[in-house]
């Protein structure tokens, strides 16, 4: 069945009006769906953390492929749509959480095991849930994404376009993206277009210690405070360092004084960190 009137005759049949406010716009899109799964590089032993499963085409796909999915919808009517369906086509492995997903605990999906993370994420939560997600001790092995398109450029981002986003993101991860997406093969269509991303959790930390960390991240933060201003100015101020000593350090990483936050890669920030400590 072509998917777009697979999708209207489902919102229709379970009165289905997709919110703009939770991001639901469904991809509609059968070569879509199978360039997601494919990058997920599934294997039979997996289980799979969906977010956002929307009306199940993706997910019922996958559990054709893995061990198990789990599946984390915000969404009442998309949930009980979800459980009906598996009762119905007798699916043994999809279990449905009809729950914010950034409102599991870390502890709980520790028990989960290993893990891959797939997801069709509204922009609003793109930050907090890749924070939280890339910082549990019980990492995934991969997260694929379906973004809107000037998210995934700026995770992807390099000097002179880096931003706090991209930076942590690159802290924790491997980042690549796959293809675009255009905003035709969703419904109903989003005003922007779309982009796949793939993150691969480095294995090793960069810092064993969670104190210090959290020091890095708030160094970041505060060089990105006012991103017009040059960054010695934001540190010298956050830091109560005279601007003389932020001089000596730029020049001695062979780093512009004059430079900005979104002037600097990920090693430029921790060789910085590394003086400043």
């Amino acid at each position: 069945m072509n998917l777009l009137k697979q999708t209207l005759d489902l919102c229709k049949m379970y009165d289905i009006r997709p919110s703009k406010s939770k991001g639901q716009n469904f991809l509609v899109n059968k070569d879509i769906y199978d360039l997601i799964i494919s990058t997920a590089d599934l294997k039979p032993d997996d289980v799979v953390l969906e977010v956002g499963p929307g009306l199940g085409i993706m997910t019922f796909k996958m559990s054709e492929k893995v061990k198990k999915v789990l599946a984390v919808e915000l969404d009442d009517k998309l949930a009980n749509l979800l459980k009906t369906s598996i009762i119905s086509q007798k699916r043994e492995n999809i279990k449905i959480f009809n729950n914010d997903v950034l409102k599991i605990r870390g502890e709980n999906i520790s028990k989960i095991g290993k893990y891959k993370i797939v997801a069709n994420l509204p922009y609003n939560i793109t930050s907090i849930f890749l924070r939280k997600f890339l910082s549990l001790n019980n990492k995934p092995e991969s997260i694929v994404l379906l973004l809107q398109k000037e998210v995934v450029d700026r995770i992807i981002a390099t000097p002179p376009d880096m931003s706090l986003l991209s930076i942590s993101v690159q802290f924790y991860a491997e980042v690549f993206k796959i293809a675009e997406v255009s905003k035709e093969n969703f419904y109903p269509a989003p005003k922007i277009d779309s982009a796949i991303i793939k993150i691969v959790p480095k294995k090793e930390k960069i810092f064993s210690d969670y104190q210090i960390e959290k020091k890095f991240f708030k160094l970041l933060r505060q060089g990105f405070s006012a991103k017009r201003k040059m960054l010695k100015n934001n540190l010298s101020l956050a830091l109560s360092v005279k601007q003389e000593r932020i001089n000596e350090i730029f020049l001695s990483l062979n780093i512009s004084p004059k430079c900005r936050a979104e002037d600097l890669s990920l090693n430029d920030w921790l060789k910085i960190f590394e003086k400043l400590k």
